[in-house]
């Protein structure tokens, strides 16, 4: 029997870099990017599912921004991987597509290619604040392409929200939610602004710079976050994850394999793969990927400690948590009990579930599933 397996295809190129990003990213002319689509077609045919183990049942281009690449070059790569790989019925296939590098040609190339969900990174309603973030197009440009997009077809779309950016105020951020609910996009991911190293914004905003009071407060950021489920709650999005909300049926199937450990393989440079415990990561050096070295720069098989960790602190990420096995009673006992204790965590319908209060402390939580020493690899089920 064919097991499920998600995809990952990388493209580091963008029309210009955001202030707050850190990604593997950059701007390209149009031959660096061609050569790169080649080569992630080399790559995709010499790793190939030869052993008929899995179906294709999620596809997810990513970067980077895929949509400055011409829609045919990407129709291309996904016939390259349908060649290569057996492709479930029904399979979710997304693009990341920024506004200002989006318009009808292409949008009909992906439909044509079999793209059916889009996830389009707006951040802010607000011109002034999507000028802050270094963003390329404005509020009026993404809905051009929203209603383009929903012209053309498409039914299935996610929107990218950002909060406590300097200087926004919790009623910026209600504006940029309501605007936002209006146009009734399936999925909305809405995530707080993290100061990176080796960003512009940290040279700004980080800690001990000059700017860095310009952030919210920490109670102004708490706020938003609860501003956040409370508005999208009313207006029918389910949370399922900490910080992705999807009306009933649109859960992003592909970021759940990120959360839930199943299977997914990336191409590209720096994407990276889970395949039966082993963990490997491509290298990052576009030189090196266009002259066809497809090296991984670490390869790290999982330790039955490492695994338990990672099913605890990936899996408590949904609200739905993390189905309870003997082994992780077992291995987790004390943890839980304490956790439990403090009110963090509960355990309801054979599952371990944070706490609101939980969430708001999540990651020192989810730091306690850290185990000190081993476990035995005879105790995995």
């Amino acid at each position: 029997m064919r097991q499920r397996l998600g995809i990952y295809l990388h493209i580091p190129f963008c029309e210009r870099k955001c202030a707050y990003c850190d990604f593997l990213s950059a701007p390209a002319g149009r031959e660096v990017q061609r050569a790169y689509v080649e080569a992630l077609k080399q790559e995709i045919r010499q790793r190939r599912e030869t052993e008929g183990r899995w179906e294709v049942s999620t596809v997810f281009f990513g970067g980077g921004t895929p949509s400055v690449l011409p829609g045919d070059w990407i129709g291309e790569i996904l016939e390259e991987l349908r060649a290569c790989f057996v492709f479930l019925e029904g399979a979710e296939i997304t693009a990341e597509c920024n506004p200002g590098t989006v318009d009808r040609e292409k949008l009909e190339h992906y439909r044509k290619a079999g793209i059916n969900r889009l996830s389009m990174g707006l951040q802010s309603a607000d011109n002034q604040e999507l000028r802050l973030l270094g963003r390329i197009h404005t509020w009026e440009e993404f809905l051009e392409n929203f209603y383009l997009a929903r012209e053309l077809g498409f039914g299935n779309i996610n929107v990218d929200l950002m909060s406590a950016l300097p200087g926004q105020r919790r009623e910026d951020w209600q504006e940029t939610l309501e605007k936002v609910i209006a146009l009734a996009p399936e999925h909305i991911s809405a995530y707080s602004l993290m100061v990176e190293e080796g960003t512009p914004f940290y040279e700004w905003y980080g800690e001990g710079k000059s700017r860095e009071g310009e952030l919210p407060e920490e109670e102004t950021e708490r706020q938003m976050y609860y501003d956040t489920g409370r508005m999208l709650k009313r207006a029918g999005y389910g949370r399922y994850e900490i910080s992705n909300y999807a009306r009933p049926g649109f859960v992003c199937r592909h970021n759940l394999s990120y959360w839930e450990r199943t299977d997914y393989k990336g191409f590209g440079i720096g994407a990276a793969s889970l395949l039966k415990e082993v963990r490997s990561r491509n290298h990052g050096d576009l030189d090196a990927y266009l002259n066809g070295d497809f090296s991984c720069e670490s390869i790290q098989v999982l330790s039955r400690k490492e695994q338990l960790e990672e099913t605890m602190f990936l899996g408590l990420r949904k609200m739905a948590g993390v189905a309870l096995t003997e082994e992780l009673l077992r291995v987790y006992k004390e943890v839980f009990r304490d956790l439990e204790g403090k009110g963090l965590l509960v355990r309801r319908d054979g599952h371990a579930v944070l706490t609101e209060r939980g969430i708001d402390v999540s990651n020192y939580v989810l730091a306690e599933f850290l185990l000190d020493g081993d476990v035995p690899e005879r105790d995995a089920e």
